[in-house]
Protein backbone atom coordinates (compact mmCIF):
# COMPACT_ATOMS: atom_id res chain seq x y z
CA UNK A 1 0.00 0.00 0.00
CA UNK A 2 1.87 3.45 -1.11
CA UNK A 3 2.20 5.88 1.61
CA UNK A 4 1.04 8.89 0.59
CA UNK A 5 3.31 12.19 1.29
CA UNK A 6 2.57 14.64 3.98
CA UNK A 7 4.01 17.94 2.46
CA UNK A 8 3.46 19.69 -0.96
CA UNK A 9 6.92 19.09 -2.51
CA UNK A 10 6.57 14.95 -1.23
CA UNK A 11 3.25 15.02 -3.01
CA UNK A 12 4.60 16.32 -6.23
CA UNK A 13 7.78 13.92 -5.89
CA UNK A 14 4.90 10.89 -5.80
CA UNK A 15 2.87 12.61 -8.50
CA UNK A 16 6.08 12.47 -10.66
CA UNK A 17 6.47 8.95 -9.89
CA UNK A 18 3.22 7.79 -10.48
CA UNK A 19 3.12 9.46 -14.24
CA UNK A 20 6.83 8.38 -15.05
CA UNK A 21 6.40 4.69 -13.88
CA UNK A 22 2.85 4.71 -15.70
CA UNK A 23 4.85 5.03 -19.06
CA UNK A 24 7.40 2.76 -17.86
CA UNK A 25 5.27 -0.10 -17.05
CA UNK A 26 2.70 0.37 -20.22
CA UNK A 27 5.81 0.08 -22.33
CA UNK A 28 7.76 -2.37 -20.66
CA UNK A 29 5.85 -4.21 -18.45
CA UNK A 30 6.27 -5.49 -14.74
CA UNK A 31 9.38 -7.46 -15.31
CA UNK A 32 11.00 -4.91 -17.85
CA UNK A 33 10.45 -1.95 -15.92
CA UNK A 34 13.43 -0.48 -14.46
CA UNK A 35 13.74 1.64 -10.72
CA UNK A 36 16.66 3.15 -12.09
CA UNK A 37 14.82 4.73 -15.50
CA UNK A 38 11.62 5.78 -12.83
CA UNK A 39 13.73 7.59 -10.33
CA UNK A 40 16.20 9.25 -13.04
CA UNK A 41 12.80 10.62 -15.24
CA UNK A 42 11.00 11.60 -11.67
CA UNK A 43 14.33 13.26 -10.54
CA UNK A 44 14.00 11.35 -7.08
CA UNK A 45 16.14 8.12 -5.37
CA UNK A 46 15.29 4.33 -4.94
CA UNK A 47 14.83 4.79 -1.07
CA UNK A 48 12.34 7.61 -1.83
CA UNK A 49 10.05 5.27 -4.09
CA UNK A 50 10.64 2.56 -1.60
CA UNK A 51 9.30 4.73 1.05
CA UNK A 52 6.54 5.71 -1.01
CA UNK A 53 5.37 2.34 -2.41
CA UNK A 54 7.56 -0.43 -0.85
CA UNK A 55 8.64 -2.56 -3.70
CA UNK A 56 8.59 -2.24 -7.62
CA UNK A 57 5.04 -4.76 -7.92
CA UNK A 58 3.47 -2.53 -4.93
CA UNK A 59 4.16 0.80 -7.18
CA UNK A 60 2.81 -1.10 -10.14
CA UNK A 61 -0.06 -2.09 -8.01
CA UNK A 62 -0.92 1.16 -7.12
CA UNK A 63 -0.79 2.51 -10.67
CA UNK A 64 -2.94 -0.42 -12.23
CA UNK A 65 -5.84 -0.46 -9.54
CA UNK A 66 -5.66 3.38 -9.66
CA UNK A 67 -6.08 2.81 -13.97
CA UNK A 68 -9.57 0.53 -13.10
CA UNK A 69 -10.68 2.99 -11.18
CA UNK A 70 -10.51 5.67 -13.55
CA UNK A 71 -12.21 4.17 -16.07
CA UNK A 72 -14.47 2.82 -13.98
CA UNK A 73 -15.11 6.39 -12.88
CA UNK A 74 -14.44 8.46 -16.21
CA UNK A 75 -16.65 6.15 -18.15
CA UNK A 76 -19.31 4.68 -15.70
CA UNK A 77 -21.81 1.91 -17.34
CA UNK A 78 -25.06 2.97 -18.86
CA UNK A 79 -26.37 -0.37 -19.08
CA UNK A 80 -30.01 0.96 -20.92
CA UNK A 81 -27.49 2.03 -23.41
CA UNK A 82 -24.37 -0.63 -23.37
CA UNK A 83 -23.52 0.63 -27.36
CA UNK A 84 -22.62 4.28 -25.80
CA UNK A 85 -20.96 3.33 -23.20
CA UNK A 86 -18.82 1.26 -25.32
CA UNK A 87 -18.15 4.01 -27.70
CA UNK A 88 -16.98 6.10 -24.82
CA UNK A 89 -14.22 3.10 -23.84
CA UNK A 90 -13.11 3.35 -27.14
CA UNK A 91 -12.74 7.28 -26.69
CA UNK A 92 -10.93 6.26 -23.37
CA UNK A 93 -8.61 3.84 -24.97
CA UNK A 94 -7.46 6.65 -27.58
CA UNK A 95 -6.88 9.45 -24.34
CA UNK A 96 -5.19 6.94 -22.43
CA UNK A 97 -3.73 3.90 -24.32
CA UNK A 98 -1.52 3.69 -21.59
CA UNK A 99 -4.03 2.50 -19.12
CA UNK A 100 -5.39 -0.46 -21.48
CA UNK A 101 -1.10 -1.46 -21.84
CA UNK A 102 -1.03 -1.90 -18.08
CA UNK A 103 -3.97 -4.02 -17.88
CA UNK A 104 -2.90 -6.20 -20.85
CA UNK A 105 0.73 -6.71 -18.97
CA UNK A 106 -1.47 -7.30 -15.76
CA UNK A 107 -2.84 -10.22 -17.62
CA UNK A 108 0.15 -11.32 -19.27
CA UNK A 109 2.43 -11.20 -16.00
CA UNK A 110 0.36 -11.75 -13.39
CA UNK A 111 -3.23 -13.42 -14.31
CA UNK A 112 -2.95 -15.51 -17.51
CA UNK A 113 -6.51 -16.75 -16.83
CA UNK A 114 -9.50 -15.96 -14.78
CA UNK A 115 -10.29 -12.79 -13.53
CA UNK A 116 -7.88 -9.60 -13.56
CA UNK A 117 -8.13 -8.65 -9.95
CA UNK A 118 -8.32 -10.85 -6.66
CA UNK A 119 -11.63 -8.67 -5.59
CA UNK A 120 -14.04 -8.45 -9.20
CA UNK A 121 -16.55 -7.23 -7.37
CA UNK A 122 -15.73 -4.33 -6.38
CA UNK A 123 -15.06 -3.42 -9.66
CA UNK A 124 -17.92 -5.23 -11.73
CA UNK A 125 -20.77 -5.29 -9.41
CA UNK A 126 -22.33 -2.40 -9.75
CA UNK A 127 -22.33 -3.28 -13.97
CA UNK A 128 -23.58 -6.47 -13.21
CA UNK A 129 -26.30 -5.41 -11.33
CA UNK A 130 -27.05 -2.67 -13.64
CA UNK A 131 -27.29 -4.83 -16.72
CA UNK A 132 -29.72 -7.15 -14.86
CA UNK A 133 -32.12 -4.47 -14.45
CA UNK A 134 -31.92 -3.50 -17.68
CA UNK A 135 -32.67 -6.78 -18.79
CA UNK A 136 -35.46 -7.24 -16.23
CA UNK A 137 -36.68 -3.74 -18.23
CA UNK A 138 -36.77 -5.64 -21.45
CA UNK A 139 -33.87 -3.62 -22.80
CA UNK A 140 -31.10 -6.05 -23.01
CA UNK A 141 -30.59 -9.34 -24.16
CA UNK A 142 -31.01 -12.48 -21.50
CA UNK A 143 -27.41 -14.00 -20.67
CA UNK A 144 -25.43 -13.94 -17.69
CA UNK A 145 -24.91 -10.26 -17.48
CA UNK A 146 -20.97 -10.87 -16.77
CA UNK A 147 -21.01 -12.56 -20.36
CA UNK A 148 -22.83 -9.73 -22.08
CA UNK A 149 -20.42 -6.92 -20.00
CA UNK A 150 -17.37 -8.82 -21.26
CA UNK A 151 -18.50 -9.16 -24.87
CA UNK A 152 -19.08 -5.42 -24.85
CA UNK A 153 -16.16 -4.17 -23.26
CA UNK A 154 -14.03 -6.94 -25.91
CA UNK A 155 -15.98 -5.10 -28.68
CA UNK A 156 -14.74 -1.64 -27.37
CA UNK A 157 -11.20 -3.14 -27.75
CA UNK A 158 -11.43 -3.60 -31.41
CA UNK A 159 -8.90 -0.97 -32.13
CA UNK A 160 -7.58 -0.53 -28.81
CA UNK A 161 -3.87 -0.24 -28.17
CA UNK A 162 -3.51 -4.31 -27.35
CA UNK A 163 -5.84 -5.27 -30.79
CA UNK A 164 -3.96 -8.34 -32.70
CA UNK A 165 -5.08 -6.85 -35.70
CA UNK A 166 -5.10 -2.39 -35.30
CA UNK A 167 -4.08 -0.36 -33.08
CA UNK A 168 -6.18 2.67 -33.68
CA UNK A 169 -4.28 6.08 -32.23
CA UNK A 170 -5.87 9.66 -31.67
CA UNK A 171 -4.00 11.03 -34.43
CA UNK A 172 -5.48 9.26 -36.99
CA UNK A 173 -8.54 11.64 -38.90
CA UNK A 174 -11.67 12.27 -37.29
CA UNK A 175 -13.56 10.83 -40.08
CA UNK A 176 -12.09 7.44 -39.19
CA UNK A 177 -13.04 7.87 -35.64
CA UNK A 178 -16.36 8.56 -36.79
CA UNK A 179 -16.74 5.68 -39.04
CA UNK A 180 -15.49 3.22 -36.08
CA UNK A 181 -17.61 5.07 -33.18
CA UNK A 182 -20.84 4.04 -35.97
CA UNK A 183 -20.09 0.54 -36.43
CA UNK A 184 -19.14 -0.23 -32.63
CA UNK A 185 -22.70 1.23 -31.92
CA UNK A 186 -24.75 -0.39 -34.21
CA UNK A 187 -22.99 -3.45 -33.46
CA UNK A 188 -23.06 -3.20 -29.74
CA UNK A 189 -26.70 -2.37 -30.30
CA UNK A 190 -27.50 -5.30 -32.46
CA UNK A 191 -25.59 -7.59 -30.22
CA UNK A 192 -27.03 -6.74 -27.20
CA UNK A 193 -30.90 -5.97 -28.31
CA UNK A 194 -33.53 -7.72 -26.42
CA UNK A 195 -34.46 -10.86 -27.49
Amino acid sequence: MADQPRTSRGAATYQRILDVATQEFADHGIAGARVERIVAAARTNKAQLYAYFGSKEELFDAIFFGSLERIVNVVPIDATDLADWAVRLYDEYLRRPDLIRLATWARLERRPAGHLVDDPDRLDDHKLRAIAEAQTAGLVRRGDPFDLMSMVIAMSMAWSPVSNVYAATAQEPRELHEQRRDLLRESVHRAMAAD
